[in-house]
């Protein structure tokens, strides 16, 4: 028998596409239309995510029995706090430069509804294991969807990925790169990042009907 049965792989894989926070529980909106304009921060908070939801869960699993109802929104968010606040030590001690990019968007972790939407509606009434796989299943389905709309805007709008031109070296005088393309400057804005969420969103349910609501 593996260590997952096929009940716990789906805590894993169903927000990576049927049951995405994003995408289909329209949960995280913030975060990727603010900061997908570049890659890596794309990446870093898609990685800081995961570690505060997945250690998250798993703390409120451990605590749920002894968590008077009447305060347990108060100690989920210290729970949170808490997590945000290792994360944005972490940032600052050996990436600050990427600390001040995402400014206070790592300390808007804490009010992330998915973040406290899972704290509510799974770790108080699951175990610390599938707790943990359910935060991060639920984290990796928020970091994809943020990792390919800070792929296609880093791309199409400054023509790099991580800092690294990909489409040809910048020409200085004309802001044209040597391959003839030119920056997309609407990519850089944050409506950009709805027009690619939303294309996702035909993609995925172009490719599942189930997933389109009846009118």
């Amino acid at each position: 028998m593996g260590l997952l049965t096929k009940k716990d792989a789906g805590l894993i894989l169903d927000p990576l596409a049927d049951n995405n926070p994003i995408t289909i529980q329209v949960l995280g909106i913030c975060s990727a239309l603010a900061i997908t304009a570049e890659l890596e921060a794309s990446v870093v908070m898609a990685i800081s995510v995961i570690f505060v939801l997945g250690v998250g869960n798993v703390v409120i699993s451990l605590m749920r029995n002894i968590i008077p109802s009447k305060i347990r929104i108060i100690v989920q968010l210290i729970v949170v706090a808490t997590l945000v606040i290792i994360v944005d030590q972490v940032l600052k001690a050996f990436a600050y430069e990427l600390s001040k990019t995402l400014g206070a968007f790592v300390g808007l972790i804490i009010t992330n509804c998915i973040i406290m939407g899972r704290f509510e509606a799974f770790a108080l009434a699951n175990g610390p294991w599938k707790s943990f796989l359910d935060g991060i299943g639920n984290a990796l389905g928020y970091g994809v969807i943020l990792i390919l709309v800070g792929f296609f805007r880093e791309l199409l709008g400054s023509g790099t990925l991580f800092g690294v031109p990909v489409l040809g070296d910048p020409i200085e005088k004309t802001g044209l790169y040597a391959t003839g393309y030119e920056n997309n400057g609407f990519m850089i804005i944050p409506p950009a990042a709805l027009i690619v969420v939303g294309i996702i969103i035909w993609v995925q349910r172009s490719r599942n009907p189930a997933l389109v609501e009846e009118n």
